[in-house]
């Protein structure tokens, strides 16, 4: 036999087995596991293309050709999305489920309660419009008459 096994990839049992405990080790390295959850935020938040970039790089060959980084960039970019809108449908999903109103059926409401208000005369607060008052116009007065009598009596008093 030239000690090749089905399934492993051509690899050779020892080279295997190697591997197996390599990734163990880094599984179980914390800066493993702070790239793992980077990538998951990432991946779940808005995924800007520069930050696809960064991620490409990061878990690619450091020799890997532009063109790889780029389609690597793009497809965690489309799986963000995805992720995204699957997170989205799942949330609408479980809101209806529940029985709350949609943000459209919300304002439809408010709108109908605008409309009832207006035709019966009410406020928001359920009181009566106060009915519009009509001010009578003010009277000019003309100038201010003053009586010097009065004052020069009481001068002439002392």
């Amino acid at each position: 036999m030239n000690g090749f096994r089905p399934g492993d990839g051509g690899i050779l049992p020892q080279e295997a087995e190697n591997r197996k405990r390599s990734n163990r080790n880094r599984r179980s390295d914390p800066m493993v596991l702070d790239d793992i959850r980077k990538t998951f935020e990432a991946v779940i938040g808005q995924l800007s293309p520069a930050k696809a970039q960064d991620l490409a790089k990061r878990y690619l060959e450091p020799g890997a050709a532009k063109d790889q980084v780029a389609k690597t960039a793009g497809e965690l970019v489309q799986l963000s999305q995805r992720l995204r809108e699957a997170v989205r449908k799942e949330v609408a999903s479980q809101m209806r489920s529940m029985g709350a109103a949609t943000q459209s059926e919300l304002d439809s409401l408010r709108k109908r309660v605008r409309d009832l208000e207006r035709a019966t005369g009410l406020t928001a607060s359920g009181r009566k419009k106060p009915a519009a008052r009509k001010t009578p116009a003010r009277k000019k007065t003309s100038a201010r008459k003053t009586t010097t009598g009065s004052r020069r009596k009481s001068s002439s008093a002392s």
